[in-house]
């Protein structure tokens, strides 16, 4: 009987982040099983508070999992401001510094920069089409690494390219934005202000769903749902189901690609972004 490390599809997961869940925003995890080109989806939860998810990913006893954060920073900003250049130094680093000091330090990395070049980008920036992950407003990326890479780290997990940790926990930076756009292009899908939340972003998420039914993205894998969770899917207007299952889809391409699907190379500070 093969090992529990050993079979052919882990447990996958995949979760949409925010630094600071809450009722209005919480923390949204899409679980789920590959078999052959099929990803069934067997469950969505949510998380109000930062230590439930960490609870969470460390009671799990394995799981590969697409997160909808960036895992590292610019090299440019990071040899900039003189940090260290190895990821689990610079995570060390990173956190244990407040956000206004965090800020007040890329502020003063962008007054000099020219207007459209204020940021500096990772080298999977561009293939993705992902904000720069030292971006502290819309969408605040770089608080969502402040407070999602001491939960996988807590969780012991491996991040390839970056930091081995238990062979049976595997995170992999995913962006939902990336295979979203695959399937509908530029048309939003959803929003968190209820003034926003229209029939076109209704429908926007009805095609999504349906594009990820039909297998219509290069990943080759087709979505498998119950009718409640295609409703539950598409009802949620704010998209934080739909973009957990969007990483959930990202996983399960990685789960049976060499190397995850990644580089050969990763920078050891930026990392990358999965099927980017």
């Amino acid at each position: 009987m093969p090992s529990p490390l050993t079979i052919e599809s882990p447990p996958l997961l995949g979760l949409d982040f925010s630094s600071s869940p809450s009722r209005r925003k919480p923390v949204v995890m899409a679980l789920g099983e590959r078999r052959g080109a099929v990803v069934r989806l067997t469950g969505l939860e949510r998380f109000l508070t930062l230590d439930a998810v960490r609870e969470r990913l460390c009671g799990l006893p394995a799981w590969l999992g697409g997160f909808d954060l960036p895992f590292g920073l610019p090299r440019e900003l990071v040899e900039a401001l003189g940090w260290p250049g190895q990821w689990p130094a610079l995570m060390d680093h990173f956190c244990a510094q407040s956000r206004p000091g965090l800020r007040a330090q890329f502020q003063a990395f962008m007054a000099p920069r020219p207007a459209g070049g204020k940021f500096a980008h990772r080298a999977c920036d561009g293939p993705a089409g992902a904000s720069p992950s030292m971006k502290w407003v819309n969408p605040p990326v770089a608080w969502m690494m402040h407070a999602g890479v001491p939960l996988l780290r807590a969780a012991e997990a491996t991040l390839p390219g970056l930091c081995e940790g238990r062979p049976e926990r595997v995170a992999l930076e995913a962006y939902p934005g990336l295979l979203a756009r695959e399937l509908i292009q530029r048309r939003s899908y959803k929003s968190d202000d209820a003034a926003r939340q229209t029939p076109e972003r209704l429908i926007a998420r009805k095609d999504l769903v349906e594009a990820l039914e039909q297998g219509r993205s290069r990943l080759g894998l087709r979505l498998k749902l119950s009718h409640a969770q295609r409703e539950a899917l598409v009802d949620d207007a704010s998209g934080d189901s739909l973009d957990a299952v969007l990483c959930l889809m990202q996983a399960a391409w990685a789960s049976e690609r060499p190397g995850y699907g990644l580089p050969a190379v990763i920078d050891p500070v930026e990392g990358w972004i999965v099927s980017a």
